[in-house]
């Protein structure tokens, strides 16, 4: 079989190379293209989306949170180790938002997790509406979430970002038929600067507890200290835990309460102190912002009313009828259980309530006007006292507090420092006394330092005052030294029974204690 021989001609080689050509042209002009693309982009702060992330079509509980269908922690890892690779090498930032709603907890706990889910739900919704193509929005679990802003931001646009997650989440949300606000703490770290990417979570986390312990809805950048201060929040947790459950190292301390006319004292508030092994003695700011965010500001409420109530029980049996106020949290307020538990302290300790005024800050009580009132007539009901605390450092007025079964309210200190400096000062303090004696209520003016704040509060008829000029926090013994004299030996004062309706019985001095 013979092979039959053909020859090409030149001009079809020709040919396929132009036409090679030709491809390899439009190969290149496609990839030129592209990168001026990025390059524009580059310079407006923006980036092309990146390939989407192949995520099966039935998703599981690993890559999406069940009750916002946001990503969960674990897809948002993946994301943003692979965003850090990609800001590597273009030499780019990222920018990563640790946000945690003010007050939901409360909220949970008042109208059970049905509409939290839905608050959630509707959170979740709006913080993806506000994402780009590059972003990544997830839920930590609880009321925590993370945004991850892609795109080269800066400190500038991450802090402006913060800002309009802030507006956008303190708007309204309506959740079975009520009206609805939350505000949100914020904590924002920037990638390289901030450190490397694995602890870029911990450190956002760390920046939004600064926030929060600044008095929370605001947003706050990492620093380096706040390493050290997430380590130690971790420690003092476990410790308090600890603390709670075993009934070591917590006490009460007491600071008098001097009626405005004798001089005698009227009663005391009770306020929790913690000595730690290591630390010290410990105030409330150091470990209660500690108990509410790990869910133990119950336990630890509950263990503060039961000792208090032991307490008044002590001072009975020594023939000293004293009146004790103790504070309650607004966590403590949505707590389903809270009647019984004081309930149960009263009637172990055989105390009269009568002796017992809870306080409440102002923006708790009226954080949600109607709860609060159902549980304020619930605590009437077992006849223990009321008091508003804290009064003008909220938004209510008056005539709303009015509506509240109280008979009580103090002056926050920051009305009372001034009043013998500035002429508002004294303006606002006179109007308030004047005010809540006409609504029946008795005031009581906490943060007296000078005698000059004393005299004018006498002066105007406020009925109690309560600070250093009198006496600081000391534990129960201390306290009866200090009245017999031998703590203050200038300062001499007798115990009076403080009870809200004595009447004409209030002019009557009492046994000295």
């Amino acid at each position: 079989m013979s092979a039959v021989q053909t020859s090409v001609s030149p001009w079809w080689w020709m040919l396929l190379a132009l036409l090679g050509v030709a491809v390899l042209m439009s190969v290149l002009r496609a990839w030129l293209a592209s990168r001026e693309r990025d390059r524009e982009a580059d310079e407006q702060g923006t980036t092309r989306a990146p390939p989407p992330v192949e995520i099966p079509t039935r998703l599981t509980p690993d890559v999406q949170d069940p009750v916002t269908g946001l990503a969960t922690r674990l897809l948002l890892e993946d994301q943003l180790a692979a965003a850090a690779m990609r800001a590597e090498a273009r030499k780019r930032r990222l920018a990563l938002l640790y946000i945690d709603l003010d007050g939901f907890r409360p909220f949970n706990e008042a109208f059970g997790h049905a509409c939290g889910d839905t608050l959630l739900r509707e959170v979740g919704q709006r913080l993806s509406s506000m994402g780009r193509a590059t972003d990544t929005v997830a839920r930590m679990g609880g009321d925590e979430f993370l945004m991850l802003l892609d795109g080269d931001p800066d400190s500038a646009s991450a802090a402006l970002v913060a800002d309009r997650v802030w507006h956008k989440l303190q708007q309204p949300y309506q959740i079975d038929g009520k009206d609805v606000r939350l505000s949100c703490s914020i904590g924002i770290v920037l990638y390289p600067e901030h450190g490397p990417r694995a602890k870029l979570i911990a450190r956002a986390d760390a920046a939004m507890m600064a926030a929060k312990r600044a008095g929370g809805n605001m947003h706050c950048f990492y620093e380096a200290r706040m390493d050290h201060d997430a380590e130690r929040t971790f420690d003092l947790h476990r410790e308090l835990r600890s603390a709670i459950e075993t009934h070591t190292g917590l006490a009460l301390h007491y600071q008098p309460q001097i009626d405005g006319r004798t001089g005698q004292i009227t009663g005391v508030e009770a306020l929790v102190r913690w000595q730690h092994p290591d630390r010290g003695m410990l105030s409330p700011a150091d470990f209660i912002p500690i108990a509410e965010r790990f869910g133990l500001i119950a336990a630890l409420g509950e263990w503060v009313t039961d000792e208090a109530c032991r307490q008044v029980r002590a001072w009975l049996d020594e023939g000293v009828r004293l009146h004790v106020a103790i504070n309650l949290s607004v966590h403590q307020l949505r707590q389903p259980d809270l009647v019984e538990l004081i309930q149960a302290a009263l009637s172990i300790h055989e105390v009269p309530p009568e002796l017992i005024t809870f306080e409440v800050t102002e923006s708790a009580a009226m954080e949600d006007a109607k709860a609060s009132l159902r549980l304020f007539e619930q605590l009437t009901q077992i006849g223990v006292q009321l008091s508003i605390d804290d009064f003008g450092t909220g938004y209510s007025s008056l005539s709303e507090l009015r509506k509240l079964p109280v008979r009580q309210l103090k002056i926050d200190r920051s009305f009372v420092q001034n009043i013998d400096k500035e002429d508002d000062a004294r303006a606002i303090a006179r109007a308030v006394i004047k005010l809540a004696h006409a609504l029946g209520l008795q005031v009581v003016a906490e943060g007296v330092e000078t005698e000059a704040q004393q005299g004018l509060l006498m002066r105007w008829g406020c009925d109690q005052m309560q600070g250093y000029l009198f006496a600081r926090p000391m534990p129960a013994a201390n306290l009866r030294l200090w009245v017999a004299g031998d703590e203050v030996p200038a300062r001499r004062a007798s115990f009076r029974a403080s009870l809200f309706n004595q009447g004409s019985d209030q002019d009557e001095p009492e046994d000295e204690g």
